[in-house]
């Protein structure tokens, strides 16, 4: 698959993910009863922000005594971070922020450096709380002021609101809002006499209450504009059924006599045909109450209008039903671009054609069938990530997503957070529960980069899942279970750490199970054309560049060099020579260690010189055998005594070491 093709698969696949997360919310949030709210919508705070990869949201709501009072009811936080608190003053903490809130307008900041001059006090506590990007609605029910506010925030760095984003996310405040509204709504119902006051009128709830012998039905005024009924009539239970749609009428019908002889709730949503012709979508719930000899009994319930609700629900399945269309059509054509890209290699992520390479593309294929853990070795930009990737997706494993963590990217105070998880209050500042990464692995491969930067107190943790697939979250006596393949990589000698007692020898024997050592660029000469040429096609087409030729002179100075950086080092060195190329031959401006001194060939010569030698110090001057400077080397014996010969290097074959 090209890269272009991955990044419109990948960017499809994450577009159903969170259409489908928002229908899904959708309709959950409609019927659900009261107790269950307030741990949905964390839930559903957490999920919004792990599909979209933001860090923080947190929803305010006001106090009704003191409303210049933002009182934080949910939370959702991926990172550590200053202790949030519970209650705050909007005035001193957000007071642009609330201005903007009880005016009904939203906040949208793709950078918190870009908020007006009259946010300068909400701009100090943004970046108190390390708000790199802020994304903020009001919580409307109705056409009453704001009930509170929801935030999603991005910590880590700045980025764009793009407006189908926007409209996604104000969808999902909308539900939320409408979901608190109906859980207080419904404890009201319970605590109060026969008519009660679910919502004021503003909230545009239709309240009703049927008597069970006459049918005459008590409506408030919102229910009569809901099914647009003169409020001067006498409200009978034919009327409003005339009003239901004809293919939901019987439906309603028996759900309405079921409720009548039963004490279970009525739970309705169904359409009604207006005057006009226009169709609205109505859910109603209600129960019976009364039905003794002194008092008849009666039903009775709310109604509210959810037409907007639906529309959205019907257009997310539309775009839903493109985005399969779209995906089975990119699926067909990966098809024929997998089958093209046999000719070419079994591994079209990987460049390179020469015998080293083709070496360990052959033990990739031959574990990555196998669930075995693979221990990947090489120096800093060899590729070893992509070699991990590559193992993962010709894995049985490949359709799930390979979960990555870099040991060295993170403190050693939040590694094990990051691996394992951890429980709400599990230390001070852990406010909310937090999924590891092997818990998000589970299925799937977890690859662990830089396996070498792991602190001493984790190995012992690693090497009991690895053994048994059991680990506790931080705060937590509960054992998890997971079925996770490991790929680790790391640049350095772990056989030397572990005499040095940096690493644990049982953890270093249970990873190296099938090492797989990625060769520096200087042992892959032949593959540097190949590589030089792949980048060029990348940058033209990510530039709208059209470099068409390469000098010789150019070519053979790259193939020349040495490369302590490896591809990484050759791939930046080929971004720049685009950016600074005018028309169809590739200029390249030679940092000055990239010059030679010497003619390339003395260059070349001196390398392999200097590389034998560094083999020999580190092997006491001995050739052959374990660790031996040809096992050091990936050599041959044969191949290093030839090599020594030609270089100069004396030895003796029957004492098999240097003659110094």
């Amino acid at each position: 698959m090209t890269p272009e093709n991955s990044n419109i698969h990948s960017e499809f696949e994450a577009r159903l993910r969170f259409e489908t997360l928002i229908a899904e919310l959708s309709t959950k949030f409609i019927n659900l009863p009261p107790a269950e709210v307030d741990q949905e919508i964390e839930d559903a705070q957490r999920r919004v922000c792990e599909s979209l990869g933001l860090d923080l949201s947190s929803l305010y709501q006001w106090s009704a005594e003191k409303p210049y009072l933002f009182r934080l009811t949910h939370l959702y936080r991926a990172m550590e971070g200053p202790p949030i608190p519970e209650q705050v003053n909007a005035t001193d903490y957000f007071p642009w922020c609330q201005k903007q809130i009880l005016a009904g307008k939203m906040i949208v900041l793709s950078s918190i450096e870009k908020a007006p001059p009259e946010a300068a006090r909400d701009q100090e506590v943004w970046r108190h709380f390390g708000v790199k990007a802020s994304l903020t609605f009001p919580l409307i029910v109705g056409n009453e002021p704001p009930i509170g506010a929801l935030g999603f925030d991005d910590l880590k760095r700045e980025r764009p609101w793009t407006d189908m984003l926007i409209q996604r996310l104000r969808l999902i405040a909308q539900i939320f809002a409408g979901a608190l509204a109906r859980k207080q709504a419904e404890l009201t119902l319970r605590e109060s006499e026969e008519r009660l006051k679910l919502v004021t009128d503003s909230a545009r709830a239709g309240l009703w209450s049927m008597s069970l012998n006459t049918k005459e039905i008590w409506v408030n005024r919102w229910m009569n504009e809901l099914f647009q009924l003169p409020a001067t009539d006498t409200q009978t239970y034919e009327k409003f059924m005339r009003v239901i749609h004809p293919e939901d009428r019987e439906a309603v019908h028996q759900e309405i006599q079921k409720a009548s002889r039963t004490d279970i709730p009525l739970v309705l949503e169904y359409r009604i045909v207006l005057a006009d012709g226009s169709i609205r979508w109505i859910v109603t719930r209600g129960h019976r109450y009364g039905r003794s000899t002194d008092e008849p009994g009666r039903l009775m319930g709310i109604s509210f209008d959810i037409t907007e609700t639906k529309l959205l629900e019907i257009q997310l399945q539309e775009r839903l039903q493109e985005i399969e269309r779209l995906k089975l059509r990119l699926e067909r054509e990966n098809v024929y671009l997998k089958e093209e890209s046999k000719l070419l290699s079994e591994l079209p992520e990987i460049v390179g054609q020469s015998p080293v390479m083709k070496k360990v593309l052959a033990q990739a294929k031959q574990v990555a069938l196998t669930d075995a853990t693979v221990l990947i070795l090489g120096e800093t930009g060899t590729g070893k990530e992509l070699l991990a990737q590559a193992i993962h997706n010709m894995s049985r494993r490949k359709d799930r997503l390979i979960i990555k963590v870099g040991c060295s990217s993170l403190p050693p105070s939040l590694i094990e957070n990051e691996l394992f998880g951890r429980e709400k209050g599990a230390y001070t500042g852990a406010l909310t529960r937090m999924i590891g990464r092997f818990e998000i692995a589970d299925g799937s491969t977890l690859f662990l980069d830089e396996i070498g930067e792991l602190p001493l107190e984790l190995q012992s943790k690693l090497l009991r899942v690895l053994e048994e697939g059991n680990f506790e979250r931080l705060g937590s006596t509960k054992s998890i279970h997971v079925n996770v393949r490991i790929i680790a990589a790391t640049n350095r000698n772990l056989q030397q750490e572990v005499k040095e007692g940096k690493f644990r020898s049982d953890l270093f024997y249970r990873l190296n199970v099938f090492p797989v050592t990625l060769p520096p660029l200087r042992e892959r000469e032949e593959d540097i054309p190949l590589l030089i040429r792949t980048f060029v096609k990348e940058f033209n087409q990510k530039m709208g560049k059209r470099i068409q030729s390469i000098p010789q002179k150019t070519m053979d100075l790259l193939r020349n060099y040495s490369w302590p950086g490896n591809i990484r080092q050759l791939r930046n060195i080929i971004e720049h020579a685009i950016i600074i190329s005018e028309g169809e031959v590739l200029q390249l401006e030679m940092p000055p260690d990239l010059v030679p001194t010497q003619s390339p060939v003395r260059t070349m010569r001196e390398a392999e010189y200097q590389s034998i030698l560094d083999a020999l110090k580190r092997s006491g001057w001995r050739i052959k055998g374990p660790e031996g400077a040809a096992e050091i080397l990936k050599l041959n014996p044969s191949t290093l005594y030839g090599k020594m010969k030609k270089l100069g290097i004396p030895f003796s074959r029957s004492k098999d070491r240097i003659q110094t």
